[in-house]
């Protein structure tokens, strides 16, 4: 359970719009999904736009509203000025928005909403260091939020760059630095943080303890140089030092399998609930898509394996393990909210009892069976089959929004 007292957590009100906002961004995002087709191309304005709409308003309004709460689990302490959360999410969600439509009809609006999700995200990045310099604590952890916020300071400094250049007002190589943007945040903040956090929370919920971490500490130090090293040769065009960039970051995320595969022989709680198989199919996904990554490079290829690799990696790597945790860390804040003071003087209910079960069932097969299908029509190039799985997708996002809703009013 979560070891951390009430005057370091921070309040439900602030907490719960993260949640609920980002899987609304997700729900936007599958049905957007729609107006693609099979053979689309990464240079596509419309690609970028949802790219940005998943990313920013699903994967990042999730991270940003989990650490709220996960920051004084790590660190012990105290946010520095937790209140800066309460701006945080209407900048960032009103930033993405702004982008989204800059990339798709309106190109003049990307400097615009990318200052508001520049600032959202320097603001959550300066007060996530001033609240690390109050503690004492050193673990990997702790060094992955310094190392992971670093990257997303680098990589959103870089968009916004990115963004002038798109609307005209900066003349810059927007390949190159579309490239090292791209790394900078997905590689160095969003898997570096996945990567840290994983490790409080994993173990937490499959009750394991007293694993080897030697996995995960190289996997650490491989995957923050890797990203380092493709974000300077995107800088500086040096095309050969990208691909050593590339392979100590493989190597490093297989590490990290490695160091989870420790974690899943130990684990005491072997019941397949809603959390479990999300991480089986999470971790699955992410494996394939190692898989379909490596057979891209291959040169007489085609591009579909590199568009299987990157729907594996996002729509079930991170989607599923983003979606699977919401599930565990949703009722313990409403609990901790709103039970724990009941504890000893009246009965309360269990977490397992504060999630509804059928509709996270539904919500895990619709999910599922879509992005299997979705991503089997991206690697025949079959227009159908992909929408079949997107149109799961959308009913697996609908089934998250009703149990969000659900978890959060759970007890008012």
């Amino acid at each position: 359970m979560f070891a951390i007292g009430k005057d370091f957590a921070p309040p439900l009100k602030l907490i719960a719009p993260y949640f609920r906002i980002g899987v609304i961004f997700y729900l936007v995002a599958m049905v957007a999904l729609m107006n693609f087709s099979v053979d689309f191309a990464y240079q596509e304005m419309s690609i970028a736009g949802w790219v940005h709409l998943f990313l920013l308003g699903f994967v990042m309004v999730i991270i940003f509203g989990a650490m709220a709460q996960l920051i004084p689990v790590v660190l012990e302490v105290g946010h520095a000025v937790v209140d800066l959360y309460y701006v945080i999410l209407p900048l960032l969600g009103i930033g993405t928005a702004g982008m989204v439509v800059g990339f798709g009809w309106m190109p003049a609006l990307l400097p615009y909403g990318g200052m508001l999700v520049l600032t959202s995200m320097m603001i959550f990045a300066i007060e996530a260091f001033a609240t690390l310099r109050k503690t004492s604590i050193n673990t990997l952890t702790v060094k992955t939020v310094a190392i992971s916020n670093s990257y997303l300071l680098i990589g959103i400094l870089t968009g916004f760059a990115i963004a002038l250049g798109l609307s005209g007002s900066m003349v810059i190589d927007v390949e190159s630095m579309l490239k090292a943007h791209v790394y900078a945040v997905l590689g160095g903040f969003v898997l570096l943080t996945i990567m840290g956090l994983s490790m409080t929370l994993l173990p937490m919920f499959s009750l394991a303890h007293g694993f080897d971490e030697t996995p995960i500490k190289r996997a650490f130090r491989l995957v923050s140089i890797g990203v380092g090293v493709v974000f300077l040769s995107a800088l500086f065009s040096v095309g050969l030092l990208a691909w050593l960039g590339y392979l100590l970051t493989l190597i490093g995320v297989l590490f990290y399998m490695q160091q989870i595969y420790f974690i899943y022989n130990l684990t005491v709680r072997k019941e397949l609930d809603i959390w479990a198989k999300s991480m089986i199919f999470s971790f699955g996904s992410l494996g394939l898509s190692i898989l379909l990554g490596i057979i891209s490079v291959i040169p007489s290829l085609s591009s579909v394996w590199l568009h299987g690799s990157m729907w594996f990696f996002m729509v079930g790597f991170i989607g599923f393990i983003i979606n699977g945790h919401l599930y565990k860390i949703v009722p313990f804040l409403v609990w901790f909210e709103r039970f724990s003071p009941l504890v000893g003087k009246e009965k309360v209910p269990m977490l397992h009892e504060m999630y509804p079960k059928s509709q996270a069932t539904m919500m895990f097969g619709y999910s599922s069976i879509g992005t299997l299908l979705g991503g089997l029509g991206l690697l025949v190039q079959n227009e159908f089959l992909f929408k079949s799985g997107v149109s799961l997708l959308i009913m697996g996002a609908i089934f998250l929004y009703l149990s969000m809703s659900k978890m959060l009013g759970y007890g008012k």
